[in-house]
């Protein structure tokens, strides 16, 4: 069963830059307001044109509204990760975390297999966080699409 509306983020240890640097999800969120959108990979098409550039041409609009972290995650390694972050001049307007062995993504019920695209990946979904209750779920209706998990979508809800 995938996490829903009221849940609790899991505390999950999440990577950023190198597997070594390591992030609680509870304990990040806790106290907070923040948004989490996943991709199912870095460096793909729609998450790299489209979804990761939303939230990076969005990202002080959002947190103009009281939001005090963007996060992006995909089951990818840290290095990944980073590399597409720089790629893509995040700056420090979003944390880019990894999920290398999909385990946040299982626990909180979203991975999808991908086959030959990767095997195990994050469904794409944005997700709206409050002291690490999910206040708002937008879950692509088939995974991979960019419908409703936009960062424009995400900027309405708050």
């Amino acid at each position: 069963m995938s996490i829903q509306i009221g849940d609790r983020l899991p505390s999950i240890q999440l990577q950023e830059g190198t597997p070594g640097t390591t992030h609680d999800m509870a304990e990040l969120f806790a106290g907070k307001k923040g948004i989490i959108f996943a991709v199912p990979g870095a460096f793909t098409p729609g998450c790299s044109n489209t979804h990761l550039p939303g939230f990076v041409a969005d990202a002080d609009a959002i947190k103009a509204k009281g939001i005090d972290l963007i996060v992006c995650i995909s089951v990818n390694d840290a290095f990944v990760m980073s590399a597409w972050g720089e790629n893509q001049n995040v700056g420090d307007k979003i944390l880019m975390l990894a999920d290398p062995a999909a385990e946040y993504t299982k626990a909180i019920g979203l991975e999808v297999e991908a086959g030959a695209l990767g095997g195990t990946r994050s469904k794409r979904y944005s997700m709206l966080i409050e002291d690490g209750v999910v206040k708002t779920l937008n879950l692509e209706p088939d995974g991979f699409g960019i419908t409703c998990s936009t960062a424009n979508t995400i900027l309405d809800q708050i």
